[in-house]
């Protein structure tokens, strides 16, 4: 008898299936979409590699064409795609991105999605409404997608709407390492974190825990029937004479922002500074952030994309690649992400 059967044999005694045993290393891939490419440029130099090269069209028809230049069989893949004006086109890209690297082999695919399109319609707020947050992520399992990594989701419960793995980061380190930084003597002893609305309590009390600072928290009431519609009632906490620290995870329009500053100065804030994940600034956000007198300024995080022309000089953009290359790092290392907070949300 050969030693290759004996080998065999005692496999099959020890309840192992004959095989072979072979060591291989795993390889660490980044991918970026177009939608964002300085964030997943920084993500790729703090993880010390490159973007993999990567071949992305669209035809005069509207179809995008994607390709990978290299091999991607057996590496764990991370898909970086954040999401700017143009967010169905470059929801579909991620999709066909997403097809291209299963149909070549990639052993694992993390969907890597700063800021989550459709985090707002997580739920039926009326009859004959879709949940359109659940729909994407079942797009994107369809796809290929093993694991998804996203930045400060609008609401916890996605990360059950997907049937793996999800690393819900938080931008609060990055944020509040800049207050921490940039506050005044002044500031810090006046200092009063607020929360824009009853939605947020939880995470502006986070805040408050790691600052040190009391918690006041606005009231207000939207009309479902209009959007982007609010009207602030009343706020809950003493603001005269302090300086405030809104908190909130995007920004879009900046009418609840705007109004909530506006109702806080009338309440004798002698401050107020605002800090949001995603600064999404759909129109007319940044006219009405740099025309508030409300407003003193603006600290976001470069979840998705900022042009020129969404730049004010009230604001201050924060980079989120050291903590996004971290995560990814981290899962890459079979880490835990979960360490990054010390725990917390």
């Amino acid at each position: 008898m050969s030693g290759k059967s004996k080998t065999v044999d005692l496999d099959l005694e020890r309840g192992i299936a004959p095989g072979r045993e072979q060591k291989t290393k795993k390889r660490l891939v980044v991918v970026s979409g177009r939608s964002h490419p300085a964030l997943a440029e920084a993500v790729a130099t703090e993880l010390g590699i490159g973007l993999a090269p990567t071949e992305l069209r669209t035809f005069a028809s509207g179809e995008i064409y994607s390709r990978y230049s290299v091999s991607m069989r057996g590496t764990d893949v991370f898909l970086i795609q954040s999401f700017g004006e143009k967010i169905n086109e470059d929801l579909m890209e991620t999709l066909i991105m997403l097809d291209a690297l299963k149909r070549a082999s990639a052993k694992r695919v993390t969907v890597v999605l700063p800021y989550y399109p459709y985090s707002r319609q997580d739920k039926k707020g009326r009859g004959r409404e879709p949940i359109s947050a659940r729909l994407i992520t079942d797009l994107i399992a369809t796809a290929g997608a093993d694991r998804i990594m996203s930045v400060d989701l609008h609401a916890s419960q996605i990360q059950g709407f997907f049937d793996g793995p999800v690393d819900h980061l938080f931008a609060k380190p990055v944020l509040e390492g800049h207050f921490v930084e940039t506050l005044t003597d002044e500031d810090r002893e006046t200092l009063t974190v607020v929360s824009p609305d009853m939605g947020r309590v939880r995470v502006a009390d986070t805040w408050s825990d790691s600052l040190g600072a009391p918690l006041a928290i606005i009231h207000k009431r939207r009309d479902p029937k209009v959007a982007n519609q609010v009207s602030v009632h009343e706020i809950v906490g003493t603001v005269e004479g302090r300086t405030c620290l809104l908190v909130d995870d995007m920004i879009d329009t900046a009418g609840t922002i705007v109004k909530a500053a506006e109702a806080l100065k009338a309440n004798g804030a002698r401050k107020v500074i605002v800090g949001a994940t995603h600064a999404i600034f759909s129109d007319p956000a940044v006219e009405r952030l740099q025309g508030s007198e409300a407003v003193d300024s603006v600290v976001v995080t470069d979840t998705v994309p900022i042009p020129e022309h969404h730049r004010f000089a009230k604001l201050t953009v924060l980079s989120a690649a050291p903590l996004l290359a971290r995560a990814i790092q981290e899962v890459f290392d079979d880490g835990s992400v979960t360490s990054m907070f010390d725990g917390a949300a």
